[in-house]
This record gives structure tokens, sequence and C-alpha cells, in this order.
């Protein structure tokens, strides 16, 4: 991509405002809050990879509003492939033709074919720092069946989570060796 700006400014250590994703993922570094994978994808993929990306929070917070919407249509749907999004990428990256087309298809109310969408560019439908009741016993029940060996009911509850646009990753703690789960975003 181009070179990086914050609100505006070209991002540097000597200005005080160079921000890596991990800080933008897990800390309230930038705008008060953190900010989930999807939304930070989002915002990125607004700007064609050989133009600067200027990181703002309205810009932001615009993505992730863009996300909830889409999500509440897709709730309740299968996500399927989109033609008109793997078009679009085809021809030089255009990812300002991905997002009018994310966009036209949300008005055309095609709930399938937007869902297929997000998933294929890993900008998701739910929002992992807002976990649900319902997400986390999912989550809780199945660090229970993995740990006593109900692999089956473990792949179960998985694939339920996944339906539900909650996408879970095992990872091996570096400190502690320990298998851990997390949401990715």
């Amino acid at each position: 991509n181009g070179f990086l700006q914050v609100e505006g400014e070209k991002m540097s250590k000597s200005l005080g405002n160079f921000v890596t994703i991990n800080e933008l993922l897990s800390t309230d570094k930038f705008g008060g809050r953190n900010w989930a994978g999807g939304v930070l994808r989002l915002a990125m993929l607004k700007t064609h990879y050989r133009s600067p990306i200027d990181w703002t929070v309205d810009a932001l917070d615009e993505a992730q509003s863009t996300i909830r919407d889409w999500s509440e249509l897709t709730k309740d749907v299968e996500g399927s492939p989109s033609k008109r999004i793997i078009d679009a990428l085809c021809d030089d990256l255009n990812t300002a033709k991905v997002i009018a087309e994310l966009h036209a298809i949300r008005r055309e109310g095609n709930a399938s074919e937007l869902l297929g969408a997000m998933q294929f560019l890993g900008i998701g439908r739910t929002f992992p720092k807002e976990i649900s009741v319902e997400v986390r016993t999912l989550i809780d029940l199945r660090t229970a069946a993995r740990a006593s060996k109900d692999f089956a009911e473990s792949d179960r509850i998985r694939a339920q989570l996944t339906k539900m646009g909650v996408t879970l990753k095992d990872v091996k703690d570096p400190v502690t060796g320990e298998l851990k789960t997390e949401i990715v975003g």
C-alpha cells in the first residue's frame, strides 16, 4: 500500500502518532477503544493498494457501523461466494469497486451473497470484543468438550459458532504452553 497516515498526517514515531495493527486490536491507544479485525480490514479495503491509507477514528467508526448494518441483514443466513466481488478484485485489486459492490448487494437485500462476500474478505458479521453470554457459554462448553477429549462435540460447537459468525482459533500460550482458544476478528 501507499504511505500510512494518521488523521491526515504522515505516520511517524517521531511525531508520536505511530500505531500498529496489534495495538489497534488490543489496546485503546487509538480512538479510546480497541478495534475488531474486520473493522480494520474494511477500513483498509476502502483505499486502493497504491494509495496512502489514512487511519482516522471516523473511518474506523464508519467501517464498524457498516459491518454492524451488514451483520444485521446476514445474521440468519448462510453465505455463498460472490462472483461480483471476485471480479472486482481481479480488476487490479479494485477495492473501491469491491466496496461499491458490497453496498449494492446490501441495497438489493441479498443477504446470502453479502455474507459470502464478507466471509471471503475476512470482515465477518460479529465483533469479537462484544462477546454475548451465549457465545461465551458455547466457547466454554467447547473448551470442556476438548478437555474431556469429546472432539465430536467440540467440532459441533465450533460449527455452531461459525454459523453465528464467530471464528475460533486454537493456539498454544507462548508462556505456559497450554492450548487456548481465541476469537479471530
